[in-house]
């Protein structure tokens, strides 16, 4: 299945945060980020939920099974949904996160068995061990 192009302009973006390791700067972004509400969002927050939770284990070194274009893929995807400013800009009330909803669809879809593979050994983590992977790193101190 063809990349969507708008998810495509995130790349190069996706792979510099990579490269850099800015992943924790994009998370919090991320966890600053309003998400509707509502029953037809409620898959869109568990969707971000099992990507940031991907990203952190890959950051944190825990979780590395997955192909470099698929995580290059979940950070574009990540990217393009904290952009306020997209295809369809987030303000417009009630269809501002369509596209967002799309490109999250469209990565679940296609990235569908890596995205098992990591939940299953999620599964297989102690709740503790978990809790340590998943929470973000300090923020560092700006001078």
């Amino acid at each position: 299945m063809k990349t969507p192009w708008k998810l495509t302009r995130y790349l190069p973006l996706a792979a510099r945060f990579l490269r850099e390791g800015r992943l924790p700067e994009l998370l919090r972004a991320l966890g600053d980020k309003r998400t509707p509400q509502g029953q037809r969002f409620a898959a869109l927050k568990d969707d971000l939920q099992l990507l940031r939770a991907l990203s952190l284990a890959w950051f944190k070194g825990e979780y590395r099974q997955i192909s470099r274009q698929a995580l290059l893929m979940v950070v574009a995807a990540l990217l393009y949904f904290i952009t306020p400013l997209d295809a369809i800009p987030d303000w417009l009330v009630g269809v501002g996160f369509v596209d967002d909803l799309a490109v999250l669809a469209w990565v679940m879809r296609t990235w569908q068995g890596e995205l098992e593979a990591f939940k299953a050994w999620r599964a297989r983590q102690a709740p503790e061990k978990l809790a340590l992977i998943e929470r973000l790193p300090a923020e560092p101190l700006h001078s």
